[in-house]
């Protein structure tokens, strides 16, 4: 107990540090993965073509490779992030691709005669989406979405390579300041990783369950 007294400040700044890295990157992959998703149904083969080469691109690329893009090749454009940002963008936009082929799963787990149907009612290509399917295809996804996200969540440690002070980067100092704590060190940066990913996973479950009911 007197490691965790000890060291309180650093392992609470770097836990804030990880988890508002998870939530940013999360919106900006799902606000993404969802435009890039609607994009590869498309009947616009301009955009299908598109969303598939990101998508293709991203999903085959180490996050480390991204990360050096982000931090080290925007600087190249005279475009300047901080490492904080970067990272946030590394993750969110890698992420992204793998959200986008679930929605895409999803969205084409819809019965055709669905967006028949809206079409009949005259709706339009992006109404009938996100008026008809999107909310259906969202009910299926639960899980492989769920599934991403907490996967996501243990990605971000990447961003200790990057100067970010998440829960991974205490690490090193923490060992060197404590070499007879080794595995209460490595517990306590396991369990900071948990009480993100557990109450993630607990609400992927309920979530799921709720709309098994709906449909």
């Amino acid at each position: 107990m007197q490691f965790f007294v000890d060291n309180f400040d650093i392992l609470r700044d770097a836990f804030l540090q990880t988890l508002l890295l998870t939530v940013l990157a999360g919106v900006l992959a799902l606000v993404l993965g969802v435009v890039l998703a609607t994009m590869r149904v498309s009947p616009i083969p301009p955009l299908r073509g598109l969303a598939t080469f990101y998508v293709e691109t991203f999903r085959n690329t180490p996050l480390t490779v991204v990360f050096f893009f982000v931090i080290f090749g925007l600087p190249q454009i005279d475009t300047v992030v901080s490492f904080f940002t970067g990272a946030v963008i590394a993750v969110g936009m890698y992420t992204a691709a793998f959200v986008a082929e679930a929605v895409r799963s999803g969205i084409n787990s819809v019965s055709p005669g669905q967006a028949e149907a809206a079409r009949a009612l005259g709706l339009g290509f992006g109404q009938s989406l996100r008026e008809v399917v999107l909310p259906q295809a969202f009910r299926t996804v639960v899980p492989p979405l769920g599934s991403v996200f907490i996967a996501m969540a243990k990605n971000t440690s990447i961003a200790a390579g990057f100067s970010v002070s998440e829960l991974s980067s205490t690490l090193p100092r923490l060992v060197n300041a404590n070499a007879g704590d080794l595995l209460v060190v490595l517990l306590a940066v396991v369990v900071g990783y948990m009480i993100i990913t557990v109450p993630m996973a607990y609400a992927v479950n309920r979530l799921e369950r709720r709309v098994a009911i709906l449909r």
